[in-house]
């Protein structure tokens, strides 16, 4: 376990392998560990970094309103300067995602390549039950009943992902070690966010991976992410859901090399 003390909080992280830097940003609720077989496969060529954001995993904010997809750009950019990364790839799934394309508005510099993983581009297209856990009000009233909240998202997992149990002993690890503000602050923030006006923005090589049975966000989001990134390629998955990287592992990491090693025109 890896952390930097900043000024702004606590930043956990997981690095595996050597080469050129590649960071990966996780979603909503989960943390590094989405991204743990992923790391060690692309490890054997390049530099893998898996960030914890504030309020999730390992990672701690210095604030109750440190957990906005703002900030968690910021946090992305510190990260890079703490560690002395030029610039990178970056690789995010679900709010890891938006957060990637954010940051490559915000620091263009820094950004080399992004890749978003079942990304919402608009808030919009959360689904019903994400949308509403962002108001505090909702959110307390899941944090009134703990229990029946981890058991709840313990056996939605099985929705989500096709390997239900994985997911489920995932989700059960990383549930237990978020508060109330990060939950519903980030996902709040998430829903209230459109990127669509700066799409134009990105310049770097970006690739959009979706699949078709995604019930978190929208799959036609790809459709937004390819009108408004001038050259971004789409990846569709119609075999996976939320989660291609554990319903689909052999061709998604496959994806992802595919991506990292091509040259940037």
């Amino acid at each position: 376990m890896t952390s930097l003390v900043t000024e702004r909080g606590i930043i956990h992280y997981e690095a595996y392998g050597k080469g050129r830097p590649v960071i990966l940003l996780h979603g909503w609720l989960g943390s590094w560990a989405l991204w743990r077989d992923t790391i060690e496969i692309l490890g054997k060529e390049f530099k893998t970094y898996a960030i914890d954001f504030f309020g999730f995993g390992e990672s701690s904010g210095k604030s109750n309103d440190d957990f906005r997809v703002d900030n968690y750009v910021e946090l992305v950019s510190l990260f890079m300067d703490k560690l002395g990364i030029v610039k990178a790839p970056l690789i995010g799934h679900s709010m890891g995602g938006t957060v990637s394309l954010a940051t490559a508005i915000r620091y263009p510099e820094k950004v080399v390549k992004v890749c978003v993983v079942g990304s919402p581009i608009s808030g919009n297209s959360l689904n019903l039950l994400l949308k509403a856990s962002g108001y505090p009000a909702v959110a307390h009233l899941f944090w009134s009943f703990p229990s029946l909240l981890k058991l709840f998202l313990q056996s939605y997992s099985y929705l989500m992902a096709k390997d239900g149990r994985k997911m489920s002993t995932m989700m059960a690890k990383d549930i237990s070690q978020i508060s109330v503000n990060s939950f519903f602050q980030s996902i709040g923030t998430l829903r209230d966010t459109d990127l669509r006006p700066r799409l134009s923005e990105v310049h770097v090589p970006t690739l959009g991976i979706y699949g078709k049975r995604d019930i978190i966000v929208n799959p036609n989001q790809s459709k937004l992410l390819k009108e408004g990134v001038k050259g971004a390629e789409i990846s569709w998955y119609p075999d996976a859901g939320h989660f291609p990287m554990i319903d689909t592992p052999d061709r998604f990491i496959e994806n992802l090399r595919m991506f990292l090693s091509t040259k940037q025109v």
